[in-house]
């Protein structure tokens, strides 16, 4: 079926969330790129592990959380001071180089993101890189008060756009995240810009593409 609509995961897909290694290298000289690698995973397991234990928080919490504990492995101090410069970096976050060309080339589709951040998180960042004016809807987890990859995230792009979820497609540089959209029942494109293998969970995305510059043309 022809896709209608395109939903857009944010953090690691449109916007680079190790952008913010500069900042990290600034408040810990040595640590930056160790402690923005460790402070990701970390906010990944959170959601993961408070969706399991019913123990919803905001993104902006597990964020944090998972930044401190970062540092806690690491052995950094972690005034309050630097949490919420580094949180204010998260408003900040800069696109891929790609990004901007190929969603200017998308924008005939009704375009969303469908995100685990909060709603106040998302429109910063997309305020800061002027894509509010081609996004149809900015779509948050916390509508719904569990993570991706529950199915619920995934079916407030319906819910939303209007669309059978047959004629929207999802995009993510996250595997496991395409896997949970494509067993929803998007159409899925993995952006795998680190060159992954597919992630075993029994739902492997429709399309792998190196950078969201390949989707245009594959749509087309």
């Amino acid at each position: 079926m022809p896709l209608k609509a395109l939903a857009f995961d944010a953090y690691g897909t449109l916007f680079d969330v190790h952008s913010v290694i500069a900042r990290c290298e600034a408040l810990w000289p040595g640590h930056g790129a160790t402690l923005s690698e460790r402070w990701r995973t970390k906010q990944l397991e959170y959601t993961w592990q408070r969706t399991l234990m019913g123990r919803y928080e905001n993104f902006e919490r597990v964020t944090r959380d998972g930044l401190r504990y970062a540092c806690d492995s690491l052995e950094l101090d972690c005034d309050d001071a630097r949490v919420a410069i580094l949180l204010e970096e998260y408003r900040r976050l800069e696109t891929f180089p790609e990004v901007p060309a190929a969603i200017d080339r998308l924008k005939d589709r009704k375009l969303a993101i469908l995100s685990n951040g909060t709603p106040e998180m998302l429109a910063a960042v997309v305020r800061h890189n002027r894509l509010d004016s081609v996004l149809d809807a900015i779509l948050s987890v916390d509508e719904v008060e569990i993570y991706k990859p529950a199915p619920p995230v995934y079916q407030l792009a319906v819910d939303r756009l209007g669309v059978d979820a047959r004629q929207i497609g999802f995009v993510s540089s996250n595997g496991w995240d395409a896997s949970g959209a494509k067993s929803f029942g998007f159409r899925t494109f993995w952006i795998n810009r680190a060159g992954a293998p597919v992630e075993r969970l029994g739902a492997a995305p429709d399309e792998i593409l190196a950078s969201l510059a390949d989707l245009p043309a594959l749509l087309d």
